[in-house]
């Protein structure tokens, strides 16, 4: 999957607002090019109340999310915050136990699907470069994250 497919499948979910961070939105320059998806039906939630449910990240973090390795050419990965009980059905274990266990995965393989490197502990996961091993489960995985953002923002559904 490239990164423009996924960008459009999940802005064709209903209520989703993305955006690409660049400078003429005012994002500081270590997320330009990254694409965040919140669950917006109105369009209207300022920004400083908006929480992705999913992000397309294409650089390290310096100091902060560099484990993944995404400073390599071609490199992009998809995070997914899917709930503690799909991250305890993916992984065997709670979210809050994540960190602990992180070593058990390699984060900066591809297309492999493997806890957040910094927000496992908020039952986020990711995938680089999602290929033949994980496109068919990333999808379902999206959509799942955008049905739970979508009854945090109206919990009567």
């Amino acid at each position: 999957m490239e990164e423009s497919e996924i960008i459009e499948i999940v802005s064709a979910l209903p209520g989703v607002v993305s955006l690409t961070a660049s400078a003429a939105d005012g994002s500081p320059e270590s997320a330009w090019g990254d694409t965040f998806f919140f669950y917006d039906p109105d369009g209207d939630t300022p920004d400083t109340h908006r929480f992705p449910f999913a992000t397309i990240v294409g650089s390290n973090y310096k100091g902060f999310d560099e484990a993944s390795n995404l400073d390599r050419p071609g490199v992009f990965r998809v995070n997914v915050a899917v709930g503690r009980s799909a991250f305890e059905t993916l992984f065997g274990r709670s979210p809050k136990d994540a960190a602990e266990h992180l070593s058990d995965h390699d984060v900066a393989a591809s297309d492999v699907l493997f806890p957040h490197p910094n927000y496992a502990s908020q039952a986020w996961v990711s995938v680089i470069n999602p290929a033949q091993r994980t496109s068919a489960e990333l999808r379902p995985l999206l959509e799942l994250a955008h049905d739970l953002a979508r009854n945090r923002y109206d919990p009567r559904g």
